[in-house]
């Protein structure tokens, strides 16, 4: 892959919520991917990109259940004044949710995608976007997990990071996958 993309339309960044990002349940290296994060959001904000932030609906005595402290969107990661949010019900972003039309609507072609946890919303939302013809941008410095738990007699814990990058390599050859976050730019 190129390691300089072209500009993409929008941001899309999910569950950025304070369950996943601070505080002892974060994901290893979450300081760094809220710094990553945030310079996507100032960069697509400053080229007037489409910015939409997927927030997870979490089942009840999750850590991201509804109106709880951990589903909120953590600080600085909030929306801005022309920013759109969307409630999910869903590991994928577009499922049940009005992130297609939004996206439509306003004549996105390409995106770039962000957040947690990089095998789950984060690659089911990218999945969707290609399989609906987005460009898609998925910087490997700007999504994130927790590390794969052990299974005795089958494999030892996976590293957070190694799983990250199996969920994007998992998406083949048409996501921009390999670039990373500083050279991603926004139209």
């Amino acid at each position: 892959m190129s390691s300089s993309p072209r500009p993409t339309d929008a941001l899309v960044v999910v569950d950025m919520q304070t369950a996943f990002v601070s505080g002892d349940g974060a994901v290893p290296g979450a300081d760094r991917l809220l710094a990553r994060v945030d310079e996507l959001l100032d960069r697509a904000r400053a080229a007037g990109a489409v910015v939409v932030h997927l927030q997870n609906d979490g089942p009840p005595g999750a850590d991201d259940e509804p109106e709880t402290p951990g589903w909120e969107l953590h600080l600085p990661i909030k929306p801005g004044p022309r920013e759109h949010v969307i409630r999910k019900p869903r590991d994928d972003g577009f499922d049940a949710t009005p992130l297609g039309e939004i996206l439509v609507s306003a004549g996105v072609r390409a995106l770039t995608i962000c957040g947690v946890m990089s095998e789950m919303c984060v690659h089911a939302t990218a999945k969707t976007a290609l399989a609906r013809g987005y460009r898609v941008v998925l910087p490997y410095d700007a999504h994130a997990t927790y590390n794969a738990p052990a299974v005795p007699g089958v494999a030892d814990e996976i590293p957070a990071h190694i799983v990250s990058r199996v969920a994007a390599w998992s998406l083949g050859d048409q996501p921009e996958n390999t670039v990373p976050t500083s050279s991603v730019t926004f139209s």
